[in-house]
């Protein structure tokens, strides 16, 4: 079995991020393991999401609902929807294990959302474990760090 180059591991990253900017929420999802995590810790150096609440802690089944949310006519806060961009630094494979088929990467980021005439600036650092299932890399868990994770927000419509 051949293993993915570092190159290959950045493109995934990369590609992820362009899913979210063009709102393919469907295919997005897909790019999670069926037990993948979606974590936005809301304290500075957080480790353990039951210890302390969390901006987001979203299994498959979170992630699905609010995938459906997001495409449904009945969701007034999407209408018009959400849009969002994502402005990365290159990824970083921090640590890679082809035995095991799991990979960490480290990514900082800005991001803005913008909806009517509101518009939001985030700034953070997402954290990838991709494993590689049936030869296709998947996220294991999405860990999503914000700059001033414990600020007061607003709602967070989308995915960072």
């Amino acid at each position: 079995m051949t293993h993915p180059t570092d190159r290959e591991l950045i493109d995934f990253v990369i590609a992820e991020a362009r899913m979210l900017d063009e709102l393919r929420f469907n295919e997005w999802l897909e790019l999670f393991t069926e037990d993948g995590i979606y974590w936005m810790p809301a304290e500075w150096g957080q480790t353990d999401h039951r210890l302390v609440g969390s901006l987001m802690y979203e299994d498959r089944l979170l992630l699905t609902v609010r995938v459906e949310r997001l495409k449904g006519n009945r969701t007034f806060s999407q209408k018009p929807k959400s849009r969002c961009h994502h402005v990365l630094q290159v990824p970083t494979v921090d640590s890679r294990n082809d035995e095991a088929g799991e990979y960490q990467l480290y990514t900082p980021f800005h991001y803005v959302e913008t909806r009517l005439d509101d518009q939001y600036l985030f700034a953070g650092w997402a954290r990838h474990t991709l494993v590689r299932l049936d030869g296709r890399l998947k996220i294991k868990l999405k860990r999503v760090d914000l700059v001033n994770c414990d600020s007061a927000f607003g709602s967070i419509q989308l995915f960072m």
